[in-house]
């Protein structure tokens, strides 16, 4: 069949007394038909179903022929959500402007299908205009977050004085979620003049307005701000509002904080900055709290990792005792988070007994728990003496663990150096570019490749055009290193 033929028969369709019928024959017409169809779309538009008219208005968008507008605008009011969504889409196709577009994307601002008021901003960013400030403000607040990041991109790109005033306004007065964000997007030095309306904002019914002020209020730096800040943590109820004020009263380095935060100390989403706060008041009692999380009652595990990480910072006296065991943890954060707090843990000044048991411990966790690999890693970097133990255990490692053993070789000894260079052509990714990186710091160091490293550089060549983008960028550097010994990465 012909395009013609297919024309005319979407044309007979259209009057077919099956809905869906008419559906297809509006849709068909969109994509085959001519500018001479555009009549008979318009006066689809009027369908009784509005499953023909949003097909009509799909159909009008594609056709893309002159005389739709008025139309389409029409149709942007219709009473069926879908019908409106598919001619604003239209709209958006055919770039239609004028005022008379404008009004009707600023009456979809406030239409209660999410998809429609998308539809409304994204038309209104073309044309660069705003419609109607207060609903983009409103907009602020939409439960879908497409939508209120629209509208604050919108804001952002169209902000004048009056745009500005109803920002303000909004933050001072405005509902829930809209306010919150209102409040977040002014910049400081608007701050003072919301004082007022911060104090009240923090007993507001909504926890996001509660939890914007705090932020506010702290950089007020007025004095009095942490003791306001303490009372209202006492009698706060939502996750998120106690996290913002733990957080902030650490700043302030509130020292009253350690009653208020060991409520929230078992709160799976709260309970780590709690354990951060209480390592940064780092009192014997804020200590014995920390070790509470490790030994007293069962804890999310990051909760437990955050007081592994705490407890290796401060280099607390039990922190060995409490973290070792840990490694056996069947909870992946758990191990890591020990294995972080070992790492931390060995920037103190520990007993040579006790360095020689966490090394003895992390190369065991190297070689047999994959899982925590990384971490196990940049623990070993705090203990330097473990050395001779991976030069060991590099010819008999796997292709994963001997990549992370070579990362902790010295890049400025000869030794090393010559072991970088032995690896440079092992059959894995992950050794390979770990062993041009590590012969990279050395060529840096020293403007050269290690004894013997002359052949090296037709390995180096060739690595450039290695299969994996990470190995090429290292190979690259070495010789870069090489060609100007002063040169960065």
């Amino acid at each position: 069949m012909g395009a013609d033929h297919q024309i005319a028969f979407f044309l007979r369709e259209l009057a077919a007394p099956e809905p869906w019928r008419r559906v297809a024959a509006a849709k068909g017409l969109g994509r085959i038909g001519r500018s001479e169809q555009v009549r008979a779309l318009i006066h689809v538009g009027r369908d009784a179903d509005p499953a023909v008219r949003a097909a009509a208005a799909l159909g009008l968008g594609r056709l893309g022929a002159p005389g739709a507008d008025d139309v389409l605008i029409c149709l942007m009011r219709d009473p069926d959500a879908q019908v409106r969504r598919r001619a604003a889409l239209a709209v958006q196709r055919l770039a239609l402007t004028g005022p008379a577009v404008i009004d009707a994307f600023a009456r979809l601002l406030r239409d209660p299908d999410r998809h429609v008021r998308l539809n409304a901003l994204t038309g209104l960013t073309r044309l660069k205009a705003i419609g109607d400030r207060k609903a983009v403000v409103l907009l602020l607040g939409d439960p879908d977050w497409r939508v209120w990041g629209h509208a604050r991109c919108l804001l952002v790109t169209r902000m004048d004085d009056d745009l500005r005033a109803e920002v303000l306004h909004t933050a001072r007065q405005g509902p829930g979620a809209a306010r919150a964000r209102a409040l977040d997007m002014l910049p400081s030095r608007y701050t003072h003049r919301l004082r007022d309306s911060l104090l009240e904002g923090l007993h507001n019914p909504a926890f996001e307005v509660r939890e914007a002020v705090v932020g506010k209020l702290v950089d007020l730096k007025e004095r009095g701000t942490a003791g306001l800040l303490l009372t209202t943590l006492q009698d706060e109820r939502h996750p998120d509002v106690a996290r913002r004020l733990l957080r902030a009263l650490g700043r302030l380095g509130e020292r009253r904080l350690l009653a208020a935060a060991l409520p929230w100390l078992d709160h799976p989403d709260v309970g780590p900055v709690a354990v951060g706060v209480l390592a940064d008041i780092g009192t014997p009692t804020a200590v014995r709290q920390i070790r509470s999380v490790l030994t007293q009652w069962p804890c999310h595990p990051a909760i437990q990792a955050a007081a592994a990480k705490a407890l290796g910072e401060l280099g607390d006296r039990k922190a060995l005792e409490l973290l070792l065991p840990l490694l056996n943890d069947e909870d992946q954060q758990v191990r890591s988070g020990a294995l972080t707090g070992l790492g931390r843990l060995g920037h103190h000044r520990l007993p040579p007994a006790d360095r020689r048991t966490v090394v003895e411990t992390l190369m065991h966790c190297l070689v047999s728990d994959p899982q925590v690999l990384w971490h196990t890693g940049s623990a070993l970097r705090s203990y330097p003496e473990v050395l001779p133990w991976v030069r060991r255990l590099l010819e008999e490692a796997a292709p994963d663990v001997r990549a992370t053993a070579l990362s902790l070789l010295d890049d400025g000894d000869e030794a090393d150096g010559r072991l970088f260079l032995t690896y440079l052509s092992d059959p894995d990714d992950d050794v390979r570019y770990q062993a041009a990186i590590g012969l990279g710091r050395y060529a840096e160091e020293h403007g050269a490749l290690p004894p013997g490293g002359d052949e090296a550089i037709g390995v180096l060549t060739a690595l450039t055009s290695d299969a994996s983008g990470g190995v090429r960028w290292a190979a690259a550097r070495v010789l870069r290193a090489l060609e100007t010994p002063d040169a960065g990465p």
